[in-house]
Order: structure tokens, then sequence, then C-alpha cells
């Protein structure tokens, strides 16, 4: 078997109200490809529910990480994101992991997050066209695809761009 992500380790936040598909998927492919997924909330065992209702359990707390302890970030949308921007610890955990220049993927209303760590500017992106504009507001370069890579940032838009998403998410990972 082909573990092309062995010995890598990727964040990926979670919340209230995180987009479902948005979390799974990727954690799930990354799973598959042999990463070690962690996925931190505000609380270490806190229990969130997805727009849908799905479960997740927090394996850490956000206020315990560190950029310098992954080799990415997975960033999902739902409502999730704008509550957990207003964080600083959150925010400059982005901003370590783009000054790095390691895998920040976001996808749908998870650009918000990138948006209020300062990291967008410059950078080509898509996401839900419900962000656009803040996406552009922040000096983004929008793009209405499927999936946008621009370096180590990795963009989408919406569940059914998943496949995509996560295909571009491994590729960025692979050559770093």
């Amino acid at each position: 078997m082909d573990f092309p992500l062995a010995n890598r380790r990727v964040l990926v936040f979670t919340g209230d109200v995180y987009e479902d598909l948005e979390l799974w998927y990727p954690k799930l492919r990354l799973i598959e490809a042999g990463a070690t997924v962690v996925v931190a909330g505000e609380r270490a065992g806190g229990v969130y529910a997805g727009k849908h209702g799905y479960p997740c359990v927090a394996d850490a707390a956000l206020a315990d990480m560190r950029a310098a302890d992954f080799d990415g970030l997975v960033v999902p949308g739902g409502f999730m994101p704008d509550k957990l921007r207003r964080d600083a610890h959150l925010l400059q955990l982005v901003r370590d992991f783009a000054a790095a220049e390691k895998l920040v993927a976001a996808i749908c209303h998870g650009g918000w997050i990138p948006i209020s760590a300062g990291v967008y500017r410059g950078v080509r992106v898509t996401g839900s066209p419900g962000i656009k504009d803040d996406l552009v507001n922040a000096g983004a370069i929008w793009e209405d695809a499927p999936v946008v890579v621009d370096r180590h940032f990795v963009s989408s838009r919406k569940p059914d761009d998943l496949p995509d998403f996560c295909r571009a998410i491994l590729e960025v990972m692979q050559r770093r």
C-alpha cells in the first residue's frame, strides 16, 4: 500500500456548526494517504455539532496547537469559521503556517479565517460566493473555480468541490 503522506501531520479546525462534509471528507482522505490528523476545537474532548448534525470530538484544544508541530492546516467551512476567527491565538497560528509556507487549505466559508489572519493579500483563491466580497476586500485575487492552488494555499468553493480540494491538498503536501 502507498502512503504518500506517512509521517506528515495535519491540523483541522472544528467548532459548532462546521460543514460536516468539509471536515470529514478531507480528514478521512488524509488518513487514507497516511497522514496523522489532529482535529482541534476550543476544548480537547469537546463535542461539536456539524450543520447537518454529525458530531465531531476535538482531539486537542486550539490554545495548545503550534504550527511547528504540523505540516499543514485544513479549515472547513460552515458557520464555525465566523466564531473561531475571533480567537487571537488561532489567527496567529494561521499566520505561522503561512509564514512557514506550510499548507493552508480552506473551503467554502473557511476562507474567513485566513482573511482575519491577514494572509490572503495577493493570493489567488476561491471560496463560497457568499464570501467573495470579503476575500476581495482582504486583498485576495478571486477566481470562480472548483479549486485554486497558489503556492501553499489551497481553496475551494463548496462540498461538491471536495474531490478537487483533496487532490490539491495531497499534491501540495507531497511536494513540500
